[in-house]
């Protein structure tokens, strides 16, 4: 069948948006109609080339949508479901899977290269040529096929736009605080208050910290900061320093968890050096991918600080995510005050440069049909 998609062909260019050929499910695959993507930071890492993958590529992993037509073999999810996609596969037979580490899933080996399971793509251009999805997904066409232990079940109230959010940028930074360590009366740095930023925020409230400060340089989303549970927030670090200091005793941040849209080993540094002995530093963001970290290592051992690196909040989507949008029907999580802005899909460029301007908090593209 025919699609519509947005496609990265170059490093550094505009998403192009297409008609593709869509190959149909094979034995263990489901065929998705997509409703909604979320714009996560990560899609555009795979245009900078700061995440190396194979070219071109459809963008796209937070997506939500109905299940148009399965395999012979697909026993997950059945045709009229309303599923979320997993951007890491989720077995649950291999190691990691077994030992409840989802978010690690062997089955996520091979995503670079846009193939599915069995290595061959799904998404065609008219010419024949081979076209990746990014994390075998590719949410930002219309339709997609992918194997079905990338989706979860959802309930059919949820809105898609929100469910979207569930299926990366908010499993990622809830699970971020509560699986990276922060506890009861802690005091908690966030560094950027994009999507996975603000649902950090959420997951330090929920975990029970009693100040929760945000760093967020884009001044227009400081008022966004109190609406998911921030106490404070300011531009950069030296400007909270004497905020955290007093909150501390100038002993520094229980837990400080990097949320920015690119990371380099300078953040991660003043980061660390923030929190206070026996702290986390929690790594979400993704950026350089060379060696590097302003760190001195006498502080692992002076003040037995910590360092958790973050998939997926470290999570276990298929459990995770349905409890994530249970919590939002019981009204104590926030989905609806994350999207700032929905867009079409030949909105795509428009959408990128909106949130390389930092206007959102996050940016939804609703699919027409």
């Amino acid at each position: 069948m025919k699609t519509r998609a947005a496609v990265i062909h170059r490093l550094n260019e505009e998403w192009k948006v297409q008609e593709l050929d869509l190959q149909e499910p094979g034995d263990n695959e489901v065929r998705i109609k997509v409703m909604a993507s979320g714009l996560c930071h990560s899609d555009d890492h795979f245009v900078t080339g700061d995440i190396a993958v194979d070219l071109p590529m459809v963008g796209g992993h937070e997506g939500a949508g109905i299940v148009e037509a399965v395999g012979s073999k697909v026993t997950k999810v059945k045709v009229g479901d309303h599923v979320a996609t997993l951007f890491i596969p989720a077995c649950g037979q291999c190691e990691y899977c077994a030992r409840g580490m989802q978010y690690i899933c062997n089955n996520g080996a091979g995503m670079e290269t846009g193939m599915g399971m069995d290595g061959t793509p799904r998404f065609h251009d008219a010419d024949g040529n081979q076209v990746g999805g990014v994390t075998r997904l590719g949410t930002f066409s219309n339709y997609l096929v992918c194997h079905e232990m990338q989706t979860v079940k959802l309930p059919e109230d949820i809105p898609f736009e929100l469910a979207c959010l569930a299926s990366c940028g908010v499993a990622t930074g809830f699970g971020a605080a509560v699986n990276g360590g922060v506890k009861p009366g802690d005091v908690v740095l966030v560094l950027g208050l994009g999507g996975v930023g603000a649902n950090a925020v959420q997951g330090a409230k929920h975990a029970g910290a009693d100040h929760i400060i945000v760093i967020e340089p884009v001044t227009a989303k400081h008022d966004q900061a109190a609406v998911f549970g921030a106490t404070e927030v300011y531009a950069s670090i030296p400007e909270a320093q004497s905020r955290i200091d007093h909150l501390t005793n100038g002993q520094g941040v229980n837990v400080a968890i990097i949320t920015v849209g690119r990371v380099d080993g300078d953040i991660i540094g003043d980061a660390f050096r923030a929190v206070g002995k026996s702290g986390t530093c929690v790594l979400v963001s993704v950026g350089q991918s060379t060696e590097g970290i302003s760190i001195n290592p006498q502080d692992f051992t002076n003040f037995a600080k910590h360092f958790q690196g973050v998939m997926y909040g470290n999570c276990n989507p298929t459990a995770d995510i349905p409890q994530l949008l249970q919590m939002y029907k019981d009204g104590t999580l926030k989905l609806d005050e994350l999207v700032t802005r929905r867009y079409k899909l030949d909105e795509i460029n428009e959408a990128v440069a909106d949130m390389h301007a930092g206007r959102n908090i996050r940016g939804v593209v609703i699919h027409e049909h």
